[in-house]
């Protein structure tokens, strides 16, 4: 692992570690599936012990693939599970330092001896790694950092950073270094900065540089698990890092790994030439300076270039549902803002909040200029300053990234910046055709940034591939990545012509079931797949808050209840209480710790027990599992977080 060696594809197994024959058996299903690690929790002694009869039975069964003992809060077990398994996982949060959500003022002596104090705790297990020439993961989670890091550093990136520094510069001084990192977090934008900041310290600290374990941490299941996770990992894969992944979904632990193949093959004939460790981002608000009215916080244009005629049922894809015996529209929290139709035009009245982009000669056609609008290629538009023709009230422009430094962009940012009131209705629409394209797109960006150019842009983002997964990886890496810097207004996804046949083949059969045996696609269109995707990276990268989010961890052998069935069932209650953040774990261990991000927890606290929590503080313990839903709900009621569902 690490250098240019393959980028490895790691899973974790749900079974209870003691359940030997489940765990061997989960284990394999995994190894058959295509996970080159395999990550099993060792929550105590007894488990790490365990470990030796599970490792000897995968190998009697033919395979080798490496076993990972994921160590929390026990030093003895990480201790005897390192003369067993090939790799062991501490956390720096709970590895020695404690978790009680105190806040301590540490002098500086306070805080140097508690250092020495992890130092005499954490050098055994480095020793004994040296020894049987075992691999450490040093694995700091933006959730579970201890209280005396969040005492000096708070909830942050560099909190995480720190927190892992201090364990590797123990290995370094022990002279060990077989060691690989990883900074996640359920939220994708501080699991990014944590990364890049790692990264940047471990060079101006060491000149050198660990390997990088990447994940976003209790990323949930189906469409948003996917997205959230490539968000995540793409943004920094696109950079040169990261050496092994792992997709974090509450299904079962093999399903994980198609989603990490879909994300690493992207790479695989790609791997930049030079390493570009210590990149620099300068992570500013970049939203446009220039707002318009018409343009919704990450707003969303749905791509209806492809259908040959458009009526009112068609718009029931993009989030309006049309009522003919009422003569009336209803619109959902998800209903794209602009629609692209190409050279058609749209002969019935819209929904009041819908409006219409069209090519140019398209939208001459049109009398209704208010809710339509024009959109150019960028000579184009020159050309039609020059003629000095009828613009429309907001215009679409445009811009390749072959275009940055050409003389059509020079002209075009000459006009936007000499004429203030031109520039009021001008709204730039960024592409890159030819692959990197993230590479491409952050070049307009930075050049527009460079130029001084602050209209708002949309980022437009096509996809070539085949299966679901594979669409949604494309369009959460390149736009998401954009976004989570803070660039781009809002999103446009579209479709090579041949993929768009693929999928409506797919849909129209109304039994969609991947390769994976998964099923959460049906009786969509394309157009509904797009805007969805396109919502789901919104509220991914925190642009726009459009459905309730949950953080629900993948499920491993410590938890408490069914994860998958828990999470569905408190899904199907609360689904429509936009832009509340439920978290679902499963056990204390991933309990208050990661869901930081959360603003009500249902966590796994006994066997048949939950306890319910208001962000990080709890509010009923031992609840039992048969009414801990509706538990769930009475708190939400409680705390004015709750609608009825309108009929």
């Amino acid at each position: 692992m690490g250098n240019f060696h393959p980028i490895r594809l790691q899973t974790m197994t749900t079974t209870d570690t003691m359940d030997t024959a489940a765990t061997v058996a989960q284990s394999i299903k995994c190894i058959e599936a295509g996970a080159e690690l395999v990550r099993i929790t060792a929550p105590s002694k007894k488990e790490a012990e365990n470990l030796l009869l599970i490792k000897n039975q995968i190998r009697a069964a033919g395979y080798n693939t490496p076993l990972v003992a994921d160590i929390h809060f026990t030093p003895n077990a990480a201790e005897i599970a390192a003369r067993i398994v090939e790799k062991v996982r501490v956390n720096p949060g709970n590895y020695v330092d404690k978790k009680k959500f105190e806040l301590i003022e540490y002098t500086d002596a306070d805080y140097a001896e508690e250092v020495e104090r992890i130092q005499q705790r954490f050098t055994p297990l480095v020793s004994i790694c040296k020894q049987y020439g075992t691999a450490m993961r040093i694995g700091t989670n933006h959730g579970s950092l201890s209280d005396r890091i969040m005492s000096r550093y708070g909830d942050t990136p560099m909190g995480m950073v720190e927190s892992a520094m201090e364990f590797l510069r123990i290995a370094r001084f022990e002279n060990y270094h077989n060691i690989v990192l990883s900074m996640k977090a359920s939220n994708p934008k501080v699991m990014v900065e944590a990364y890049r900041l790692l990264v940047t310290t471990m060079g101006s600290e060491f000149g050198e540089y660990y390997p990088l374990h990447l994940g976003v941490t209790e990323a949930g299941d189906g469409e948003d698990g996917r997205i959230k996770s490539a968000v995540g990992i793409g943004t920094l894969m696109e950079e040169g890092l990261g050496d092994t992944i792992r997709v974090s979904l509450t299904e079962d632990p093999e399903l994980e790994i198609p989603v990490c193949r879909d994300i690493v093959k992207r790479y695989t004939y790609n791997k930049p030439t030079e390493t570009r460790f210590g990149i620099e981002h300068e992570i500013k608000n970049q939203k446009s300076k220039i707002k318009n009215q018409a343009l919704a916080v990450g707003c969303v244009i749905a791509d209806y270039s492809k259908l040959d005629t458009i009526a009112p049922a068609d718009l029931q894809s993009i989030g309006y549902i049309y009522n003919e015996d009422l003569d009336k529209w209803n619109i959902a929290d998800t209903a794209a803002d602009f629609v692209f139709t190409a050279d058609k035009l749209i002969s019935f009245n819209l929904p009041g909040t819908l409006q219409v982009i069209s090519n140019y000669a398209a939208w001459k056609e049109t009398t209704d200029k208010d809710k339509c609008h024009p959109v150019f290629e960028a000579q184009e538009f020159l050309d039609k300053q020059i003629t000095n023709e009828e613009l429309g009230k907001l215009n679409f422009v445009m811009l390749g990234a072959p275009q940055v430094n050409t003389q059509v962009y020079t002209s075009l940012v000459h006009l936007l910046k000499n004429n203030t009131a031109l520039a009021q209705q001008v709204i730039i629409c960024a592409y890159a055709e030819e692959k990197p394209t993230l590479a491409g797109l952050r070049n307009v960006f930075t050049q527009l940034q460079k130029d001084g150019v602050t209209n708002p842009v949309i980022i437009i983002t096509d996809s070539s591939w085949q299966t679901v997964d594979e669409h949604l990886i494309n369009y959460s890496v390149e736009a998401g990545a954009l976004l989570l810097d803070g660039y781009g207004d809002g999103v446009c996804f579209g479709m090579g012509n041949e993929s768009y046949k693929i999928l409506a083949a797919s849909y129209q059969q109304n039994n969609t079931i991947n390769a994976e045996g998964r099923n959460y696609v049906n009786n969509q269109t394309v157009e509904q797949f797009l805007n969805n995707t396109a919502f789901g990276i919104l509220q991914a990268t925190r642009v726009r808050i459009s459905k309730t989010e949950y953080i629900s961890c993948p499920s491993c052998g410590r938890t408490l209840f069914d994860l998958q069935e828990t999470t569905a069932k408190i899904r199907n209650r609360t689904n429509h209480l936009k832009g509340v953040k439920i978290a679902i774990m499963g056990c204390i261990v991933n309990g208050p710790g990661e869901m930081a991000d959360a603003d009500f927890g249902y966590v796994g606290s006994g066997p048949g027990k939950i306890t319910l929590y208001k962000g990080k503080e709890v509010v009923k313990k031992n609840v039992p599992s048969e009414i801990a839903v509706d538990e769930l709900i009475n708190l939400l009621k409680e705390n004015e977080a709750w609608i009825d569902v309108q009929q």
